[in-house]
């Protein structure tokens, strides 16, 4: 656990948001490979497009800095970034829909997987994942999901991963209209039903619209800089935006139980 700041949850914890993509589920890794080449050709079949790596690094620059927001955002920026070029514009749902075909498509094995059985949840969760939910609540903590992915696909791949028993109805999800959805609403509701304030709300999450709406609120920010691919230690890339973002502490994974378990809870 790296400590970034002073801030400490013990004895006022009160209520838990977990992100979901890169926080706890893996099902969706290397959507970054779906979107960035898509976005990219996008770009390139407008009249004023640059050169390819141009314009990659451009869609990658913007994927970036909205990852964690609804996926539709990303869609919106890259309306606009047409637009730019002397595109025609379309409603940012085309892009969303044709990602989304894209993305499906690469992970079905993985969801079909799961769902018949031969694939265990353990092999798509982030390590531990499972250990710090049963910890939170057997200290009484409430814990709520919060994802930038459509909740019809949240919910399913929460109980794809068997964690819908954890969660119950506390799994929020985007919406087609995405003005009826964030983050910042769920932690907003969150702390207005159970009259929170400061630290005792605290935040997991591997983006940096997460860790920016939870210090918004004077919330604790745990951020989650899970190597995806070799499964061990930290992505100095994530690692490095969860700073900038102003994370309270970076984890590489929740195997670290006891030593997350007393930061959380003292002692």
């Amino acid at each position: 656990m790296e400590h970034l700041s002073n801030v400490s949850p013990a004895g006022k914890l009160h209520s838990v948001v977990f992100d979901f993509d890169g926080t706890l589920s893996l099902i969706r890794k290397g959507w970054q490979e779906i979107m960035t080449p898509y976005f990219t050709e996008v770009l390139m079949e407008t009249p004023g497009a640059g050169t390819l790596s141009d314009e990659s690094a451009c869609a990658r620059e913007f994927i970036d800095l909205l990852t964690g927001k609804q996926t539709i955002f990303q869609c919106i920026r890259l309306n606009e970034e047409v637009v730019k070029r002397g595109g025609t514009s379309v409603d940012p749902l085309v892009y969303k829909n044709e990602y989304h075909r894209r993305l499906l498509e690469k992970i079905e094995y993985r969801r079909k997987g799961l769902a018949e059985g031969t694939i265990e949840p353990v092999d798509y969760l982030v390590p531990g994942s499972v250990g710090i939910i049963e910890s939170l609540l057997n200290h009484g903590i409430d814990i709520y999901l919060a994802s930038g992915t459509d909740e019809v696909y949240v919910k399913e791949e929460v109980a794809l991963l068997k964690l819908d028993g954890y969660f119950g109805d506390r799994v929020y999800g985007a919406r087609d209209d995405y003005r009826l959805f964030s983050k910042a609403m769920v932690i907003k509701k969150i702390i207005e039903d159970n009259n929170l304030h400061g630290s005792s709300l605290a935040g997991f999450g591997d983006g940096y619209v997460e860790i920016e709406n939870i210090k918004e609120v004077g919330g604790v920010a745990i951020g989650v800089a899970t190597d995806e691919e070799r499964m061990t230690g930290i992505d100095e890339w994530k690692r490095q935006r969860l700073i900038k973002a102003g994370a309270d502490v970076i984890i590489a994974d929740f195997t670290g139980l006891m030593e997350l378990e007393a930061y959380l809870f003292g002692g």
